[in-house]
Formats: C-alpha cells, sequence, structure tokens
C-alpha cells in the first residue's frame, strides 16, 4: 500500500503545524483534526492511508480513539502511529495492543517518523 494522504490527529496547534509541514515538505497530502472523537467521526468520510494520533486530548483520548478505529471493519486497515509524549514502555505495548502499528515519541525526531511511515508503505 503506498502511503499519499495522512491524517494528523491533534489538539496541539504547534504539533498539528509542525507534523503538516514536515510531511507536505517529504510529499504526502495532509489532513488535521482536532480530537479523537472528530477522528472517529470522519475516518471514513476522509478515508486517509496513515493516521497520526496524539493520545493526550480533551475528551476520546487517542488510545480509545485507536481503538475504535481499528476495531471498525471498514477502518481496520488503516494503520495507525502513535505521536504523543507518553513514552514509557507501558504507554508503547498499552498503544499497540489498541491497534497501533507505530510510536513516535515528542518531541518527533523527523527521521524516525519517516521511517516508521516508510516501513507501512
Amino acid at each position: 500500500m503506498t502511503i499519499k494522504k495522512i491524517l494528523i490527529v491533534d489538539d496541539s496547534p504547534t504539533e498539528r503545524h509542525f507534523l503538516g509541514e514536515l510531511l507536505t515538505k517529504n510529499g504526502f497530502q495532509v489532513m488535521t483534526l482536532e480530537s479523537g472523537e472528530e477522528a472517529v467521526a470522519r475516518v471514513k468520510e476522509l478515508m486517509p492511508d496513515l493516521i497520526l494520533m496524539d493520545v493526550v486530548m480533551p475528551g476520546l483520548n487517542g488510545f480509545q480513539a485507536t481503538r475504535t478505529i481499528s476495531k471498525d471493519d471498514v477502518t481496520a486497515h488503516i494503520p495507525i502511529i502513535m505521536c504523543t509524549s507518553k513514552g514509557q514502555e507501558t504507554d508503547i505495548v498499552w498503544g499497540k495492543r489498541q491497534g497501533a502499528r507505530g510510536y513516535v515519541v515528542k518531541p518527533v525526531n523527523p527521521d524516525e517518523l519517516l521511517q516508521q511511515i516508510a516501513a507501512l508503505g
């Protein structure tokens, strides 16, 4: 699967801008949403090739949104990379149990993120 369209889900305008710039410069089409609720509500309409999901957000957190998206038959094929400040080993294991295929700890190392995206593509 070729990854072209990436959905960034993060409540921080700074993070959305940083990740959006990085991905756009590397040839990806970027869409952004500000919450887990928005991601769950709109993922079927947007149908991205990849989702970058923050964890710590008000309302539905990234773990909950990832679980919902990865368990839905229509969206289960969309890979999700957790992109969060929660870097404990237990967080990483939990994120992957919720359905995440990758995990990047903030502040994001651009090379590491691009390598994880390439590995999924």
